[in-house]
């Protein structure tokens, strides 16, 4: 298991590398195994790299129709509502990517009336799709953001899905949003090959420091068998 903190200049810089990892991660994803095990995250992740995916020359160094695109978390909206994840991913990159087929994304349901169900649904997905022998099946790579409180998918401070030890997916009640989220637990996040936060700003800086010193917030919790965070001189709380 590794975990590194790369400092960049700017958010600018910080989402183009960012955006290269993804292309070197996913080739080499496709090269071992003949497909791409991809989750997006929600948040300024997608709307600051994606953009940067969908044209050349970058939009042309990788297979998309290789690709299978999952999340690591999603609101309890229809799938066109404006705060939906996947709806966020859809306008920033997948209507844009060449010749991606519906069945190669796989979103979760915010909008089922049976959260815990369509939680359960979304594991048996995972399941089939990475037909992976191992348990839990790994990710080639999976996207994070990070929260000011330390949060990261929907695993917030003080939920119940903190806890959770064998699902991959569950509906988890966030009292502080007043709001029900399906997110990806530990296990499976901890199971990926890769793992890319992606983290900008001086509103983050105290929450960055937090994982650092080895704190208990959600986010310091993650432990890929690689886990690399991308950071602004903002968010890493270094001057520029």
């Amino acid at each position: 298991m590794t975990r590194e903190f790369v400092v960049l200049p700017n958010a600018d810089v910080t989402a183009a590398a960012a955006a290269d990892r993804l292309l070197t991660v996913g080739q080499e994803a496709i090269d071992r195994h003949g497909a791409f095990h991809f989750a997006l995250t929600g948040g300024y992740t997608p709307r600051a790299v994606c953009p940067l995916l969908v044209v050349p020359p970058r939009v042309n160094q990788l297979d998309w129709t290789k690709v299978e695109f999952f999340f690591g978390d999603e609101r309890a909206v229809p799938s066109r509502h404006p705060e939906s994840n996947y709806n966020t991913a859809r306008l920033a990159l997948l209507d844009y990517l060449p010749r991606v087929q519906p069945g190669q994304v796989h979103r979760m349901l915010g909008e089922a009336t049976d959260l815990d169900a369509a939680a359960r649904a979304y594991e048996a997905i995972i399941r089939r799709t990475l037909d992976d022998d191992t348990e839990p099946p790994r990710f080639d790579l999976i996207w994070l953001g990070m929260g000011a409180d330390g949060h990261t998918a929907s695993l917030f401070p003080g939920t119940e899905a903190l806890a959770e030890t064998e699902r991959l997916a569950v509906a988890n009640w966030v009292p502080s949003m007043d709001a029900w989220r399906l997110t990806l637990t530990f296990p499976i996040l901890n199971a990926a090959r890769e793992v890319n936060f992606v983290v900008v700003g001086s509103d983050k800086a105290a929450a960055v420091a937090s994982v650092r010193s080895g704190s208990e917030v959600p986010s310091a919790r993650i432990d890929a068998e690689r886990t690399t965070w991308f950071l602004d001189h903002a968010a890493a709380g270094e001057p520029e």
